[in-house]
């Protein structure tokens, strides 16, 4: 006999002895395995959304070009000038060959030269003794926008292959972000 009591469910043997619910699956198997199965998949399908919902937002995020004259182009460009004065001798420019940016992260593709134009020269900077290894002054930056600036987590200066291509770093941006 099955009945509530307390919005428990008890289960009455023969003779008014209470069964753990353990034995109501035993004594009905093809139910109690269908319940089993159903809770396994319940929990699974629950998990699946958690991980969904949890999942960081960066990849969620479109990945953009920010326009000529912006601050956010201003303010990434900005924060690879020191890195590129402190390799080529100040002042330098930027020519922008590729700039992306979205979900706090920005890559950029840079060719450095003097303010109006001028070439840097490559026998007078930090590179003179590997400039035979190098593919001219082609820089690529990686940069993370945290502490409310954008600052340079990882970059290469004249690189001869895709250096960032399997690198565990750039598994973590968004996709889109490099070329």
């Amino acid at each position: 006999m099955v009945f509530m009591t307390d919005f428990h469910l008890k289960i009455s043997a023969p003779g008014g002895q209470i069964l753990p619910k353990r034995k109501l699956v035993e004594s009905n198997s093809e139910q109690g395995r269908f319940l089993y199965v159903f809770q396994r998949f319940v929990s699974a399908l629950l998990c699946a959304a958690c991980l969904l919902i949890l999942t960081p937002a960066a990849h969620a995020q479109p990945v953009q070009e920010p326009a000529r004259g912006t601050a956010e182009r201003s303010a990434i460009l900005n924060a690879v000038r020191p890195l590129a004065e402190a390799h080529f001798g100040a002042p330098v420019e930027f020519v922008v060959s590729w700039l992306r940016a979205g979900g706090g992260w920005a890559f950029a593709g840079v060719a450095p030269q003097r303010p109006g134009g001028a070439p840097i020269d490559l026998r007078n900077t930090v590179y003179a003794s590997e400039a035979d290894y190098m593919d001219g002054l082609q820089t690529y930056v990686l940069l993370r926008y945290q502490y409310d600036r954008w600052n340079v987590v990882d970059f290469a200066v004249g690189p001869t292959d895709v250096f960032w291509h399997g690198h565990p770093l750039y598994r973590q941006v968004p996709p889109g972000l490099t070329p």
